[in-house]
């Protein structure tokens, strides 16, 4: 015989007790006839002023837009087709124009204010210069080399400095050379 037997049998009772309570308590709620109340409502909603809504706003015709290509690239075209064209246009100016073809250097990636001179050393009768980048990496430099953002091409290396000549932009679709150079700081 199992002992929780008697507890389920009043457990049913009980709920089956619970559930007939409930559905005649609903009934009775719905029994009620008097909707005087919610008639009323309504009658006030009907008689509330009607809102008056803004008429559309007048809507401006949008003039077509022509697009016009002259002068412009060709889409379809490589870019390297039309840089080369802008590059001879632009050294037809003075002559002087950057290499960009070339590959660039290590310390081309860095500004030159950014780059720091820190000493020279001698390799098999040649001068080199010893520059400390923004990385604290030092890097070893000979003339020829290029670094600093504008094309610096050193030039001459010296025991307190390097002299560079940069390639900046002049006027639009110039360029102009610049020397400048990178002392040695203690």
């Amino acid at each position: 015989m199992d002992i929780y037997q008697p507890f389920f049998a009043v457990l049913k009772r009980f709920s089956l007790l619970l559930c007939s309570v409930l559905v005649l308590s609903n009934l009775t709620g719905c029994s009620n006839d008097d909707l005087s109340d919610l008639k009323k409502y309504i009658t006030d909603v009907k008689a509330r002023p009607k809102g008056m809504i803004e008429p559309l706003p007048e809507i401006k015709p949008v003039e077509p837009f022509v697009f016009k290509p002259e002068g412009l690239r060709d889409p379809f075209k490589s870019t390297s087709e039309s840089e080369e064209a802008e590059e001879t246009a632009v050294s037809i100016g003075n002559g002087i124009r950057p290499d960009t073809s070339r590959r660039k250097e290590e310390l081309e990636a860095f500004p030159l204010d950014s780059l720091r001179m820190v000493g020279t050393v001698v390799m098999k009768s040649n001068l080199w210069g010893l520059v400390k980048a923004s990385d604290k990496t030092i890097y070893r430099v000979q003339v020829g080399n290029y670094m600093g953002k504008n094309y610096g091409k050193i030039i001459r290396i010296l025991n307190d400095k390097i002299e560079l000549m940069e390639i900046v932009p002049d006027k639009p679709g110039t360029w102009r050379e610049q020397q400048t150079s990178l002392a040695l700081t203690e």
